[in-house]
């Protein structure tokens, strides 16, 4: 079997099984565990699926949905160095919130395999740990929305009363003085009662959202606790962010805390 033609394979099986060991991978395919690393490292790389003791689980690309497909790749770069900052803060044990966004998509993809409870409104996300013997999942119902796989609105809404997490992580569509924005009315009511579920309300997003507004208000700046985003922003987008009172996370340096 030549090289494309194996990892091709390692590929198809560890997506099929969500999560596969590395014996019965080599039981599978017939070759020696050492190789089979290699082509686990490789997939790993990729981002196709995650290293574990002893096997892989799933990942994928999570654009398998017509609007995430699209948002997915722009400042892929940036989202991934805000998912390192954010999954950095977070510790073993810890109940986190991800709401539908495709940054959250990529703190998530960083999450798989850590013992952790995740509660989640998006069904990429929630793909993502289905299979995970290490993290108890929750998946928040309601209408879902087909271009996203986000369920929104008031069955959603209904459910969130009764969860509480360390650390709830919002992505949204712009940041301006007025405050936070996203595009779609049912999404900010649902992610307004989100913000009432944890002790800390983290927003991810990349610097090209500071300084635009979107279609919805969602809240005021001072109404969440973190912001964590790329080290591409300008000087006027720091100010903006640190005068509003929040506590300013750029990745790749130590937080900031507003005075």
């Amino acid at each position: 079997m030549i090289l494309d033609e194996r990892r091709k394979r390692v590929l198809d099986l560890v997506s099929q099984k969500g999560f596969i060991s590395l014996n019965d991978l080599a039981q599978s395919i017939r070759v020696s565990e050492s190789t089979l690393r290699r082509d686990l490292d490789y997939w790993h790389q990729q981002g196709a699926l995650k290293r574990t003791h002893g096997g892989a689980i799933y990942v994928g690309d999570g654009s398998a949905l017509p609007a995430l497909e699209e948002r997915s790749g722009r400042q892929l770069e940036e989202k991934k160095a805000i998912a390192r900052a954010a999954a950095g803060r977070m510790q073993d044990g810890d109940a986190i919130l991800l709401d539908g966004g495709t940054t959250t998509l990529e703190v998530a993809k960083l999450l798989v395999g850590r013992p952790m409870q995740v509660v989640t409104n998006s069904l990429p996300i929630a793909n993502l740990f289905a299979s995970s013997r290490e993290t108890d999942l929750i998946m928040l119902g309601g209408y879902v929305y087909p271009k996203t796989g986000v369920a929104l609105g008031p069955l959603t809404i209904r459910m969130l009363p009764d969860i509480h997490v360390n650390q709830a992580l919002l992505s949204v569509g712009g940041v301006t003085t007025k405050g936070l924005f996203n595009s779609n009315l049912l999404l900010v009511e649902t992610q307004r009662q989100i913000m009432r579920c944890a002790d800390e309300v983290v927003v991810v997003a990349d610097h090209t959202k500071i300084g635009r507004p979107a279609l919805a208000f969602l809240s005021d700046l001072s109404e969440i606790d973190t912001f964590i985003v790329d080290p591409q922003l300008t000087r006027q987008q720091r100010q903006l962010l640190t005068q509003s009172g929040v506590r300013l996370v750029v990745a790749g340096e130590h937080e900031e805390f507003a005075s």
